[in-house]
């Protein structure tokens, strides 16, 4: 089926794009910069996409990956900035195409995959070109290795020392304001924040710390 060629090609191209432009979460944006087109006709593929004759995977997948991809091309769009927050509009106003649906960032967010798939490990997989984001994927994601690539990306971010500061010394725990913002959604498959994180936590973090967050840095994640 000619969908099912157009979804595989475009994940392919996706997958070689990230590994030449993303290194440990951070993008190449100046030599994307100089390379516009790389990025651009990625964007621009996302327009033809046949989304209603993708399967549950296939869709969920996709829109990660457009999302991802969106969020760089408007970053080496505008560049040199140095926050996506200094667009006005990046995340809720901007609207993109995908599918044959003009879609802001954040309709892709919660609207196309946090909203009909209730599957929180997504928030580890979206990137929104910060610092504080979680890491930044050099791969795409695929329907047939979807599964894994999520355990992958939210057990990478939870057991990052630089994502949950653990402070044994004051039985603290400071954590991303990920967690404080889509609370309602990692109660989906927990208690709450400390239960969910330490689904996926190598060293558990006891339930009696106290639970702060640290402030999140929107500076660039630029290489």
């Amino acid at each position: 089926m000619a969908y099912k060629q157009e979804i595989k090609e475009f994940n392919k191209e996706a997958d070689v794009f990230l590994k030449k432009y993303v290194s440990d979460g951070k993008v190449d944006y100046k030599r994307l910069k100089n390379n516009f087109e790389d990025v651009d006709k990625l964007y621009k593929s996302l327009e033809t996409v046949n989304i209603k004759e993708l399967s549950k995977d296939e869709t969920k997948a996709l829109y990660i990956n457009a999302y991802n991809i969106i969020v760089i091309r408007q970053i080496t769009e505008y560049f040199p900035l140095k926050s996506a927050l200094d667009k006005n509009g990046f995340f809720d106003k901007v609207k993109h195409n995908v599918g044959g649906e003009m879609l802001t960032l954040d309709q892709i967010e919660k609207g196309k995959v946090i909203i009909p798939f209730q599957d929180p490990r997504v928030h580890f997989a979206f990137s929104c070109a910060a610092a504080s984001c979680p890491e930044l994927a050099d791969f795409a994601f695929t329907a047939d290795k979807l599964e894994a690539q999520l355990n992958e990306r939210t057990t990478n971010s939870i057991n990052n020392p630089d994502f949950i500061k653990v402070n044994t010394g004051e039985n603290s725990v400071e954590l991303s304001k990920i967690f404080k913002w889509y609370e309602r959604d990692f109660k989906m498959k927990a208690d709450g924040a400390l239960d969910y994180i330490n689904q996926y936590r190598k060293n558990k973090i006891p339930e009696n710390y106290t639970i702060d967050y640290y402030e999140y840095d929107w500076a660039l994640n630029i290489q």
